[in-house]
């Protein structure tokens, strides 16, 4: 008997000898022990996490990687018996972009190659590049003017970095601790508890974005050959930024590559001290050359009730990444979870009440763009508050994207109500460490689009790992930084969340209604 076998024949004896859950809430404890089985036993999470990364490659929502996996996931969603497989259309994006060729290194005062990502959206040098480097520091709008006509064909330096990297004395990986959970699950009034994104590296002070497009255009318009710039991450670690598709009427840039901490101080350092500097870059993008339309994957179980067969209850996560790794913790793991726990549900022949129906999104990345266009073509526009019929017929929609670690307990997203039904349908999973709800809200990803429409959305609570000191937009987000027991349990846990909600009598209660508005503030991530 295998180590799975034993944690799971342990934890089914727990369930018959301990589980007390609100008698008012069905719980179905041999379709718990079933799915258990079939997730710990039969596993095809890591099959799916392969693919989608390591075969797949990285899928920046627009680019050819992005439209690769969404053809995969449908297709190995329909292999499974979902029905009404499809790839959905939500709207355009913008300029569809992608890396082709990236390198770039120190030639002198001596042979050096550099660890940097091509900034997303921003042109190639289409040919290797050849260049003096070149330090710039801009705080302000006035510190353009002492720059100007002199960085033309040169390769800038933007000096961004924080301050001084030093020696980490604290783990980059770390589990939520007892007093961590006992935090969040207190009042919302209190002091707040721990983000799977809490221990970032320190970000460095960063132009205004105003400042920052006034930057752009004057590199541009100065002719330099090349601009890096860095961000946070150390010991090989880049982050990315957060940059936006750019529109087809947006201003032309430079060609720019975003690098780790040690590498771009060397320049710097170096430059500070009066050296002479070479570097040559050698980077191709790809822009479409045509308008970008964007899409959704989306499959069913279909419902078996003649009364609630139209209702639907809905998981997913978002599949688009960034493009500096294969996007394994963000989102892949959310996508192969949310894959793994609707295979487990047709694996152990579930006959659903409801319609359970599951949808990997793109977009994400740019505002939550693959889902808010979803909801607004079913559902309603979040900013005028006018619904359609499909609205009210969604019981609940639950969401995974927040690293790789295995789910502690849900977000009740300030729906009390649902403290009793949840803690029922988690106390079966208290011997996997899922035991914790939080009145709390949690934000930036796609469960938002559905709260602002009034439908019950909800996103767990995770271990957090390496997702902030190491994986997050990095290129370090790779297969390599997933645990696939952690995976298991994810998968196992949302299964039965998702049985549960399609089987229960009634669908989920709903908060209030949010109130239109026309001018909400922007989303950022």
């Amino acid at each position: 008997m295998n180590k799975q076998s034993r944690i799971l024949l342990a934890g089914i004896g727990l369930l018959a000898l301990s589980f007390r859950g609100d008698k008012t809430e069905k719980v179905n404890l041999h379709m718990v022990d079933r799915i258990r089985y079939e997730g710990f036993n039969n596993s095809k999470v890591m099959e799916t996490m392969f693919q989608l990364t390591d075969v797949n490659g990285p899928r920046l929502t627009g680019s050819a990687g992005m439209k690769s996996a969404e053809r995969w996931t449908r297709k190995q969603l329909e292999d499974w018996g979902l029905a009404n497989a499809h790839i959905e259309p939500w709207g355009g994006f913008g300029k569809g972009w992608e890396v082709n060729k990236s390198y770039v290194a120190m030639t002198a005062p001596y042979y050096q190659q550099l660890i940097a990502v091509p900034r997303a959206w921003t042109p190639g040098t289409n040919g290797p590049v050849k260049a003096k480097a070149v330090l710039v520091r801009i705080d302000k709008a006035e510190d353009l003017a002492q720059y100007a006509g002199k960085l033309r064909d040169k390769i800038v330096v933007y000096a961004t970095i924080g301050g001084e990297t030093k020696p980490n004395f604290t783990a980059d990986a770390s589990r939520l601790s007892e007093e961590d959970l006992r935090k969040l699950s207190m009042d919302p009034h209190v002091e707040d508890g721990p983000t799977n994104l809490s221990k970032r590296p320190a970000s460095p002070v960063k132009a205004s974005p105003n400042l920052r497009k006034m930057i752009d255009s004057f590199f541009y318009a100065e002719g330099v050959a090349a601009v890096l710039s860095g961000g946070r991450g150390t010991m090989g670690t880049v982050f990315t930024s957060n940059g936006a598709p750019r529109a087809w009427n947006a201003p032309p840039v430079s060609p720019e590559l975003e690098m780790g901490n040690e590498h771009i101080a060397r320049l710097i350092r170096l430059l500070d001290a009066g050296k002479e500097v070479m570097v040559e870059v050698d980077t191709r993008t790809t822009f479409q050359t045509a308008d970008s339309i964007e899409s959704n994957v989306i499959a069913e179980i279909p419902g078996t009730d003649p009364e609630l067969k139209d209702e639907i209850v809905m998981l997913g996560g978002h599949l688009d990444s960034w493009h500096a790794s294969t996007g394994a913790t963000d989102n892949g793991t959310g996508v192969g979870v949310m894959m793994e726990a609707v295979r487990i549900l047709k694996a152990v022949g579930v006959k659903p009440r409801r319609t359970i129906r599951i949808a990997l999104w793109s977009g994400e990345e740019q505002g939550l763009l693959g889902s808010r266009g979803y909801a607004k073509n079913h559902f309603g526009d979040r900013l005028t508050m006018k619904l359609k019929p499909e609205q009210s017929k969604v019981s609940a929609y639950f969401n995974l994207d927040n690293g790789g670690g295995k789910i502690r307990g849900v977000f009740l997203q300030g729906n009390d109500e649902l403290r009793s039904v949840f803690g029922a349908w988690l106390e079966p999973f208290a011997d996997l460490g899922a035991t914790t709800l939080t009145i709390r809200n949690t934000g930036s990803t796609d469960h938002i689009a559905f709260d602002e429409l009034g439908i019950p959305g909800f996103q767990f609570i995770q271990d957090g790992l390496e997702y902030g000191t190491r994986t997050h937009h990095t290129n370090m987000d790779s297969y390599d930084r997933v645990s696939a027991n952690d995976l298991m349990q994810a998968s196992v846990i949302v299964a039965s969340f998702v049985y549960h909600a399609a089987m229960r009598n009634d669908m989920l209660p709903r908060k209030p209604l949010p109130k239109p508005n026309p001018a909400p503030n922007s989303w950022t991530r």
